[in-house]
């Protein structure tokens, strides 16, 4: 397992790698040309493509416990979220000034639309129940991962680099110590193999991974860096967990069985989802 999980890794490393630097060539990031052209394309479509088989993972964590998830609207629904930050570039200039405005238009419009589709398709069954994790299932995959793209476009290519290699380097640190050295359980009743020698790893590693950018990069100073890799280990490790509660309520031991190693898409964004709103408050309060 852990074989396959450093080989897949490497190997996701460096797709998501070759799409980022892409990226920022495209649009001119990498290059003083960067403030003329719309930041972030290529990876808001890869955003927006995860968001599809994210949401059918959800669906089948949701049909374990008897529950809908009315996948074409979610799937949308997050696509639009997820991707707000992107398209207000693109917008005029009052609604461009005002994006929680059109984040809200969004999510009330997929709320009545999660209405209409339950009225045709189940009625009055289970509106509570199908509502509900309709909803958590928008909020959870596209919400949050619109702060991954609005950190892609507000902050540059080298803060999300370092956003997401903190994250997985933490993800990496506690799988590896903690499979050669785990003995105290960190959360045994969410996530057993979770421990404390586990949790030791993942913030050494992100420490080092968030010197590494902040050194190289110039983007916040060695203190803060230290800090930040600190944080968001703990932080990453609490996203995990809040995808473990959902499959152990599902009794499934992983989302999916995609990918050798880490099991589905969900698996291995977990972690970025929940630590992605507090990482562009982060940048954002360093880039004062």
């Amino acid at each position: 397992m852990l074989k396959h999980r450093l080989l897949f890794g490497i190997l996701m490393t460096v797709l998501f790698l070759a799409v980022v630097i892409f990226d920022g060539w495209l649009d001119g990031s990498l290059t003083a040309t960067g403030t003329e052209n719309k930041q972030g394309t290529i990876f808001c479509i890869l955003v927006a493509l995860l968001a599809i088989p994210a949401q059918l993972e959800m669906s089948k964590l949701a049909a374990a416990k008897n529950l809908r998830i009315f996948v074409p609207v979610a799937i949308v629904a997050s696509i639009l979220l997820a991707t707000s930050r992107y398209v207000l570039q693109f917008a005029p200039q009052f609604i461009a000034n005002r994006p929680e405005l059109y984040v809200l238009c969004i999510m009330v419009f997929s709320l009545l639309a999660l209405f209409v589709y339950q009225n045709r398709n189940y009625g009055t069954s289970g509106v509570l129940a199908n509502c509900g994790i309709n909803c958590l299932s928008i909020l959870y995959l596209g919400l949050l991962s619109g702060f991954c793209v609005a950190i892609r476009v507000d902050f540059g290519l080298w803060e999300l680099l370092m956003f997401v290699f903190v994250i997985k380097s933490a993800d990496i640190g506690a799988y590896s110590i903690g499979t050669l050295f785990g003995k105290h359980k960190f959360s045994p009743k969410i996530s057993p193999g979770k421990s404390w020698e586990g949790m030791a790893g993942a913030v050494a590693a992100a420490i080092i991974a968030a010197i590494g950018f902040a050194v190289s990069c110039d983007i916040m100073s060695v203190p803060a860096a230290i800090v930040f890799g600190f944080c968001f280990a703990f932080i990453g490790q609490l996203g995990d967990l809040a995808e473990s509660m959902m499959k152990r309520d599902a009794e499934q031991k992983d989302s999916a069985n995609k990918i050798p190693g880490f099991g589905g898409v969900l698996d291995i964004i977990d972690s970025l989802l929940v630590a992605a709103p507090f990482a562009y408050l982060f940048f954002m309060w360093c880039s004062r």
